[in-house]
């Protein structure tokens, strides 16, 4: 198990593991979609973000992108760009294409797109490539202290 499905155990967080085969090399979102049968829309992916104040956690749908200035506000931060694929990977101890919003290695300030809440759960990567986990907006808010705001386009 990974670290993230270890903290989703002790939170006693209600949550559904999903695994699937995982060949993507890029657009890792759209490959689990496909391959689990889910709508685009309800696979969330957990993008690194930095600025002077620090490293922001976005989670918006892969069927879109993270618009930078309404995450920054939502945040209540000055300005955000996103993070080297390797810097997240450092940070957060987990490979691109499987990074989870859980269990990083630092608690970072973590914003969900508002459209989480349109599902009744919405995935999110479960710690690696293959593996994801079904969770409802209010309990990934629940469980990292997240902001809900609308920060895709």
């Amino acid at each position: 198990m990974t670290p993230a499905i270890l903290f989703l155990e002790k939170q006693n967080a209600a949550f559904t593991l999903y695994q699937y085969d995982c060949t993507a090399q890029d657009d890792f979102g759209a490959h689990a979609a496909e391959q689990l049968g889910v709508p685009l829309a309800r696979v969330f992916k957990t993008l690194l973000t930095e600025g002077e104040q620090g490293a922001v956690v976005a989670l918006v749908p892969s069927s879109g992108k993270v618009n930078l200035k309404r995450l920054a506000k939502a945040a209540g931060v000055k300005k955000l760009e996103m993070m080297p694929p390797q810097k997240a990977e450092r940070l957060t101890g987990f490979k691109v294409g499987g990074i989870s919003p859980f269990a990083q290695k630092k608690r970072l300030t973590t914003v969900i797109d508002a459209s989480a809440s349109e599902h009744d759960t919405v995935l999110v990567s479960g710690g690696k490539r293959g593996l994801s986990v079904g969770l409802s907006a209010q309990e990934i808010a629940r469980l990292l202290k997240a902001v809900c705001a609308p920060i895709a386009e």
